[in-house]
């Protein structure tokens, strides 16, 4: 009798585990294992020329075959930057220590941390279930969004939108929702760019899509006097303002 060969694909339940998170989570904390030049030079570029970072992320993957980062230092030093931002508000406005400590970890936890948790594990399961081209043989190796690379996706997103909005102050209401407006549109274009760089991925313009509604959104708070400014400081420093 004739050997077959099996066209079934494996099942995840006999994939080896991916020893990258692991890794990823312990270099946390040896600074000097981090590239620090190389962060700062790529959250410069995501303020000026995103496009050339992707083309990075093309380099990276062909070099440690990964879409993801391997160095936590975006992470370690976005979150240092928020942190180091939130107290300067704290100090400005806040009524008490106790409070100021708490909106510094909710800042982190919430709005960066578990935010860009839900917002990666939700554009992974998306990407991963209906974006993916069909292998047009078998032979083709199948890939798939990491989740790391979606997280980091995520980061690079947030990073000039913290620029643009935790580095203002108090200013009128057109002013503040054009930068609103700018800064949530400039997220969903870098979205769009960390996963249209993925060669396996199709329609990926779907992550244009939140641009309109931001575009839709901003004259109608324009009109009704919004000011997400001030909403939002509203929000931690109600007993001051």
């Amino acid at each position: 009798m004739l050997p077959t060969v099996s066209k079934t694909r494996p099942s995840s339940s006999t994939s080896r585990p991916n020893p990258m998170f692991p890794q990823y989570l312990r270099r946390i904390v040896k600074w000097q294992q981090m590239d620090i030049e190389y962060t700062f030079w790529q959250m410069l570029h995501l303020c000026t020329a995103p496009k050339v970072v992707y083309q990075h992320t093309k380099y990276h993957k062909q070099t440690k075959n990964q879409w993801a980062r391997d160095d936590p230092a975006f992470v370690v030093i976005c979150s240092l930057l928020l942190a180091v931002a939130t107290v300067a508000y704290c100090a400005a406005y806040d009524h008490s220590a106790a409070h100021a400590v708490f909106v510094v970890i909710s800042v982190l936890l919430f709005h960066f941390l578990l935010a860009g948790v839900f917002l990666a594990t939700s554009c992974w399961s998306l990407t991963n279930a209906y974006l993916r081209e069909e292998a047009p043989n078998s032979h083709v190796v199948e890939q798939r969004v990491e989740w790391l690379y979606a997280f980091d996706v995520h980061c690079n997103s947030f990073f000039p939108m913290f620029v643009m909005l935790y580095a203002h102050g108090f200013i009128p209401v057109l002013l503040s929702n054009l930068l609103f407006m700018v800064a949530a549109s400039y997220y969903h274009y870098l979205n769009f760019l960390g996963y249209d760089v993925l060669p396996f991925l199709e329609r990926t313009t779907f992550f244009l899509y939140p641009i309109g509604v931001v575009i839709v959104l901003s004259p109608i708070l324009i009109l009704g006097g919004f000011n997400p400014s001030r909403y939002f400081m509203n929000i931690y420093f109600s007993q001051r303002l």
